[in-house]
């Protein structure tokens, strides 16, 4: 399912899809999304874990700061919703997962393995490469590197 909607969105990249289907009021919609909140026993040491083996820069306040306009980034963000028994998420326990984009999926697929992470699954479709890993907390993370990256 969230291959779907990933696939829409490599559409989107394409130029596939009419631009009526994108477009929004002009007042009173949502025009993205403002932030992931995620809750856990120890914040600072699950930020230390994403700054120190995801790479995200983390500000003074605890948390990050994630541009749509990074070079590199696709120019939108998914929401999706997906049966509570959908296999997507799993292993993991949480309700979520969180998709990050990145530039050099191999490259970053290394780095991660000389921090210890384990890779869960790694795949490519029509729709880009894939990795699955866990956080410290258990959160399923799947790295996207779109398609002609």
């Amino acid at each position: 399912m969230v291959r779907a909607v990933i696939l829409i969105a490599v559409g989107i990249f394409a130029g596939s899809l009419p631009s009526t289907t994108l477009a929004a009021p002009r007042i009173g919609h949502i025009t993205g999304i403002g932030g992931v909140f995620v809750t856990s026993k120890n914040p600072k040491a699950l930020a230390k874990w994403y700054r120190d083996v995801l790479g995200i820069k983390m500000e003074e306040w605890g948390g990050a700061i994630l541009r749509y306009d990074a070079p590199n980034h696709p120019p939108m963000a998914l929401w999706n919703a997906m049966r509570d028994n959908s296999d997507e998420i799993a292993p993991s326990h949480r309700e979520f997962m969180i998709n990050f984009a990145v530039d050099d999926l191999n490259a970053f697929v290394t780095r991660l393995k000389t921090r210890g992470v384990t890779i869960l699954k790694q795949q490519a479709d029509e729709t880009g490469k894939f990795a699955s890993i866990l956080d410290p907390d258990g959160t399923k993370i799947e790295l996207w590197q779109p398609p002609g990256k």
